[in-house]
């Protein structure tokens, strides 16, 4: 199922002051510079964030002098939805058009007891992993915590407020060469006067940025996911480059570091994209076994997702039982990610944000005639 919008345009804008983006901290800071007391911070977070509300004039338990200062001050522009599609199982995705060009998917998926939305932290991806889709686009530019924000609150607008449990941070991008935009965002999630998401409900997925997990570690507390997908750097360096600049033995100092000081139950999720007759034999699963011993670790095997050009097949179904059949016999806690939603390319690693040809058609249309 699927429904097309037109593009905006894409011309730049100036940045404009959004609430959508800005966490407490970030709201009081607003009305303290506008004369205003800060307490009414809780109010409007719990209006965007808890109601869905942006419009300030709506805003009923402010008082209208307040609103009228907030009106002059902000500016509440969203991306446009220009596509939905919705798969057998019921996953979603959508695309969104950001102000200024270009577009960004994020994904729905529904399960029994939550459902889990992926999202995208840059346009397209810099880290350039052979297996992913969004890897081959390249990255136009960084998100910002509004566009970040943005497509937590459109999903919930469709769907319903209490429709999103879970927020993964496994989208386009790698969100920690975007922390900027991030920690604001991890901020509202997990805050009591906006979502208050419990802190294992957010996951936060990087390929290994050294410097920015430690900041992460310092600044909030919330889930990790690390994405592996060898056992070895030389491998790695061709699977994973930002291997390149922080081998393994650096990431996993990284791993420790972040879980010290946490409680018994929290752990780290490492990610294992199985590719046939590259990373998924026996041995290799041994090798991932040895380099994750002591590490309180999850491993969520993740069997190939094609997309068109990709240099690599899906394991066989007998290969993949393999591969986790070792870890698990060596004490580790394993999970193969179900597939859903490839019939949409809304699976992992499949993410491109490919505005719709019929929207391009509809954008090249409007420009021909404003001539």
């Amino acid at each position: 199922m699927e429904h097309d919008r037109p593009l905006p345009d894409e011309v730049g804008q100036e940045p404009v002051l959004s609430l959508l983006g800005m966490d407490q901290q970030a709201v009081r800071a607003l009305l303290q510079d506008l004369g205003q007391p800060t307490y009414h911070a809780r109010q409007i977070l719990a209006w965007v964030h808890r109601r869905g509300v942006l419009d300030v004039e709506a805003m009923t338990d402010l008082s209208r002098a307040l609103r009228a200062v907030l009106a002059r001050h902000l500016a509440q522009p969203l991306p446009i939805v220009l596509r939905q599609q919705v798969s057998a199982c019921g996953t979603r995705k959508y695309l969104l058009g950001l102000q200024g060009g270009g577009a960004v998917e994020c994904v729905f998926i529904p399960q029994i007891s939550r459902g889990t939305l992926c999202i995208s932290s840059q346009l397209g991806c810099p880290v350039a992993c052979p297996f992913c889709a969004t890897g081959a686009q390249g990255v136009r530019r960084q998100l910002t915590a509004q566009e970040i924000m943005a497509q937590i609150f459109l999903t919930r607008a469709a769907l319903g407020a209490d429709a999103v449990s879970h927020v993964v941070f496994m989208g386009m991008g790698e969100p920690l060469l975007n922390l900027k935009a991030v920690l604001p965002v991890l901020r509202l999630l997990t805050d009591q006067a906006a979502y208050g998401l419990s802190k294992r409900r957010v996951t936060i997925s990087t390929s290994g940025v050294v410097p920015a997990m430690d900041q992460l570690a310092s600044e909030a507390d919330v889930a990790l996911a690390v994405s592996l997908h060898a056992p070895d750097d030389a491998l790695r360096d061709v699977l994973v480059p930002m291997n390149r600049h922080y081998p393994l033995e650096m990431l996993l100092a990284a791993c420790r570091r972040y879980l010290a000081g946490k409680d018994h139950k929290s752990h780290i999720t490492f990610e294992y994209c199985l590719l046939a007759g590259v990373n998924d034999s026996p041995a290799q699963a041994k090798a991932v076994a040895r380099l994750l011993s002591g590490i309180r670790a999850k491993i969520n095997l993740i069997p190939f997702n094609p997309f068109p050009g990709a240099p690599f097949e899906r394991p066989s179904d007998a290969a993949i039982d393999a591969f986790g059949s070792v870890l698990h016999g060596r004490g580790l806690r394993v999970t193969t990610r179900r597939k859903r939603g490839d019939e949409i390319a809304a699976a992992c690693g499949q993410l491109v944000g490919t505005v719709p040809a019929r929207a391009r058609r509809d954008k090249q249309s409007h420009a021909a005639s404003a001539v």
